[in-house]
């Protein structure tokens, strides 16, 4: 049976976000965007570290060969990160972005199954409804593939890489679609309709996906981690301690662990102490090693 949420660090994130289990540590990599930091717990001594850089940083995927360096979605752009010594975070820049408004910055990203990094923009200012977000692949010279989105979320591959699946977890939307995904070109296609998230508690945001196929998104303001089939069937919820779980990834030693990054918001939270804290889950099927970027 799954087991009950564990509190593994007690971070409280502003948003916590982009956790990425990286085997040959033994460690989880996660980011509080608000807060500009990329942070690390090392599950053999529990020990947590964290490097500060001078944007706000959103996901995250390593470098493949390279020494903990790292891709990112920043705010102005992608960039190259490092973790330097004295907490610091060195950011090189890969690519500007010309986003379409002012005060907007990179949200929900991650690697393709064959190592190309993807990563949605959006306003920051949610409550404007503000459908200019786009999802862009990089590749190359990074590219907008995709445009019209107001919070740009949720994005996973299924095991084979054929599907794509994306979401935008804004209030007035709510919803997750599946597209085929080429392979060889990186190209979505026949964007369709996966699942209507206003017919379940909480909004889609960060997701994960399993070696069954089946599709893991936390729904934000319910406490609850959704699992749906290939076929868009909710199998089974999974709680956690607090509001708003913002994205899933699965991790430990032999993948079986589902680790859940969260948000602190503001005002009062007797009825949830723990927001913002980084938790694990037991879910009973393992996933899949997040692919490095190529």
């Amino acid at each position: 049976m799954p087991s009950q949420a564990e509190l593994i660090v007690d971070t409280r994130n502003a948003t916590g976000e982009s956790p990425v289990w990286i085997a040959a540590e033994q460690a989880l990599y996660w980011v509080d965007i608000p807060n500009q930091q990329l942070l690390r717990w090392r599950a053999v001594d529990q020990q947590l570290d964290r490097w500060t850089g001078d944007q706000m940083l959103a996901c995250i995927a390593r470098r493949q060969g390279a020494d903990n360096r790292w891709v990112a979605g920043m705010e102005s752009g992608l960039f190259e990160i490092a973790p330097q010594d004295d907490g610091s975070l060195a950011a090189t820049p890969i690519a500007h972005v010309a986003h379409e408004h002012a005060g907007m910055r990179f949200n929900d990203g991650r690697c393709d199954r064959q190592g190309r990094f993807w990563a949605g923009t959006m306003l920051q200012d949610m409550a404007a409804g503000t459908a200019a977000g786009a999802l862009y692949r990089l590749d190359g010279e990074p590219q907008s593939v995709l445009r019209g989105f107001i919070v740009p979320n949720g994005l996973g591959f299924s095991p084979d890489g054929h599907t794509m699946y994306l979401s935008d977890s804004h209030p007035s939307v709510q919803k997750i679609w599946a597209f085929d995904y080429d392979t060889d070109s990186g190209t979505p296609t026949n964007r369709r309709p996966f699942v209507d998230m206003s017919q379940y508690p909480g909004r889609p945001d960060g997701a994960a996906v399993d070696v069954d196929g089946c599709y893991w998104i936390c729904g934000n303001d319910a406490g609850l981690i959704h699992r749906f089939t290939p076929d868009g069937r909710l199998d089974r919820s999974l709680a956690v301690p607090v509001k708003k779980p913002s994205m899933c990834a699965f991790g430990g030693s032999r993948l079986d662990t589902l680790f859940v990054t969260s948000i602190r918001p503001s005002g009062d939270l007797s009825d949830q102490p723990l927001a913002g804290g980084v938790f694990a889950l037991h879910p009973g099927v393992t996933g899949l090693e997040e692919p490095f970027f190529r």
